[in-house]
């Protein structure tokens, strides 16, 4: 069952970036220095949460779970890339899209990934502890 959700999640994120890549080549907002930048981040984003989903493998969970803790690669560097990265992700495609009340749920968007990080952050504190603790101290977000 774990192996059936974990290829139905990968599938959709997969599904979600080729949606995220026609709507970024086919929209009508014109090519100016806003939307290549705005291009260039979502494509950028995108890469990176696939390669940290890639990283992160069975570890991937919707809700806070704590699998085993994950240090090699963009984990390494950044505790919560699929995160940072989707932020990444969102601030260019709203530069793509050219609507400036956007914004507001990009700021809506980092303060639910903020709460978000923290309750993960108790999850792995209380299943790996020192080890834990460690990690965070030499990681960013």
């Amino acid at each position: 069952m774990e192996a059936y959700r974990h290829s139905i999640i990968t599938a959709l994120q997969i599904l979600a970036a080729g949606v995220l890549f026609w709507v970024l080549a086919t929209l009508k907002t014109p090519w100016n220095a806003q939307r290549c930048i705005g291009t260039a981040l979502a494509v950028v984003g995108i890469s990176l949460i696939g390669l940290a989903r890639y990283q992160l493998g069975r570890s991937f969970a919707i809700r806070a779970e704590a699998h085993e803790l994950v240090t090699h690669g963009l984990y390494s560097k950044i505790r919560n890339p699929i995160y940072v990265f989707g932020v990444v992700m969102a601030t260019g495609v709203i530069l793509v899209v050219q609507r400036p009340g956007l914004w507001i749920v990009l700021v809506a968007l980092v303060v639910g990934q903020v709460i978000r990080a923290r309750r993960e952050a108790r999850v792995l504190e209380d299943a790996f502890g020192d080890a834990y603790r460690d990690y965070r101290r030499q990681t960013w977000f």
